[in-house]
């Protein structure tokens, strides 16, 4: 299985478009809420295309390499989950131009672009549903739906008489079994990877539970881009998922959840080794080094709600993020400290006013932006942990990769504490080269048989130490 080694040494940064800056307020709808007013199901805050273009550069200084765009085909809603057109950019984000535009610009800048494919389900409005809406069971398109039993009602109480994501009857479920349905969907994949995407984010892969729907989908885009990075929704440890006729990647929460446990207190460091042993050590090396590495997403509270406002864990936790295996993932936002409950308290308004940034906060992540660039350990490097003490809640790991070796070493404790690391652990080391990276005010020193260095809390240390 050949994966995309872009994805290796790729910083992701995702945007729910709606939330991320107004470009251009002519295409605001006549209902549009204030930027930055709390956020709900309904209403529109005016981000768009334009304004992610303009933005670029803010995202170039930061360090990123790769942007995942929560839809953005025609939908009535602002998370638009609910497609009503696969082929068409909806109007409130701007034009089919102003997306060539940005797909353009991010490329001469080196900057890939992932879109995400809602194929499990479409909106109410999507023409195959209006008609079966319109005709019933006289509808040419009834069996691309999975109907119970006609009349068919979208909109009354009760529940839906045809399959919906979870019971949703705004989101009815398609019939991927439908040959007719299929062609339709690997178009859409077509369509928009001939537009020269670079990648799709798959929502919900799982409950289109078919392994034969999903290799077509894989040749269908690697036939016209064999760089495209195919990244799936999968909340849990399951390998059938990156195969051959799967995805490069996954979406790792298992390994966001081990972070942000073990920074809440809810687990011991040799709970937090294991979990992250087992998570990682389930998929095959190039699989592992592909994974999608979130600490937030439009699913889940931010993670500096999470972790309770606690500034030094949460630059702990994007430490521990760019030191473990897996391309990281920013969720636009996290980087200057936003807040905010679960969706859809987690989908704000970006506050371009800085006076509302964390500015420390940003530049500890364009920092590790900067040294994992700069190490190819970090990105490419094989894992292994050196160093576990559950009564100091202190651990240690390891990426090498050919001679190079970087050492991180992190407290996720309460108090200062002073952590050894065995030589012989590390393999063969030049100790004359031994050069801090992370933390170089911390005191640090290699005595006969360790390296020692000392930890304030929630202090994290990454050192060079190549053979």
């Amino acid at each position: 299985m050949k994966v995309p080694e872009w994805v290796f040494d790729a910083v992701f940064y995702q945007i729910f478009p709606d939330r991320f800056a107004n470009g251009d307020p002519g295409n605001d709808p006549p209902n549009v809420h204030p930027w930055g007013a709390p956020p709900d199901l309904y209403h529109f805050q005016g981000g768009d295309l334009r304004g992610i273009l303009q933005k670029l550069d803010y995202l170039l200084d930061l360090g990123i390499t790769a942007i995942y765009l929560n839809p953005i085909f025609l939908s009535p809603s602002t998370h638009r989950y609910n497609t009503t057109d696969y082929f068409r950019i909806d109007e409130r984000l701007g034009s089919m131009q102003d997306f060539e535009n940005l797909l353009a610009h991010a490329h001469r800048h080196g900057v890939r672009i992932l879109l995400d494919g809602v194929f499990n389900h479409c909106g109410r409005g999507f023409f195959a549903f209006v008609d079966v809406l319109e005709n019933q069971q006289h509808s040419a398109y009834r069996d691309w739906f999975h109907i119970y039993k006609f009349p068919v009602n979208a909109y009354s109480r009760g529940p839906a008489r045809y399959e919906a994501w979870w019971g949703i009857k705004s989101l009815p479920k398609f019939n991927t079994d439908n040959p007719r349905v299929r062609a339709y969907l690997m178009n859409v994949a077509r369509f928009w990877t001939e537009k020269g995407i670079d990648g799709w984010r798959l929502d919900v892969p799982n409950e289109i539970d078919d392994d034969a729907f999903w290799a077509e989908f894989r040749e269908t885009v690697k036939q016209i881009n064999p760089d495209a990075y195919l990244v799936g929704e999968i909340w849990e440890v399951n390998p059938r998922w990156v195969s051959e006729g799967h995805f490069d990647g996954l979406m790792n929460y298992p390994l966001r959840e081990a972070i942000l446990r073990f920074l809440n207190r809810e687990m011991t460091a040799t709970q937090f080794a294991g979990d992250v042993e087992r998570v990682l050590h389930a998929y095959a090396p190039e699989n592992r080094l592909a994974m999608y590495v979130p600490l937030g997403s439009h699913d889940t509270p931010r993670v500096m709600t999470v972790l309770g406002g606690h500034r030094e864990a949460v630059k702990m936790a994007f430490a521990l993020q760019f030191a473990l295996p897996g391309a990281p993932a920013i969720y636009y936002g996290d980087e200057i400290g936003l807040p905010g409950e679960k969706d859809p308290d987690c989908r704000r308004a970006f506050p371009w006013d800085e006076s509302f940034w964390d500015l420390d906060l940003r530049a500890w992540v364009k920092r590790l932006i900067q040294l994992r660039k700069a190490e190819v350990a970090l990105r490419r490097g094989d894992f292994r942990f050196v160093s576990v003490e559950d009564s100091s809640r202190c651990c240690a790991f390891v990426r090498q990769h050919a001679r190079e070796r970087v050492l991180v070493v992190a407290n996720a404790g309460a108090q200062d504490r002073t952590v050894g690391i065995r030589l012989e652990a590390l393999g063969q080391v030049d100790r004359s080269a031994i050069r801090p990276l992370l933390g170089e005010a911390f005191n640090w020193w290699v005595d006969e048989d360790c390296l020692r260095v000392s930890l304030p809390p929630y202090g994290v240390f990454w050192a060079a130490c190549p053979a």
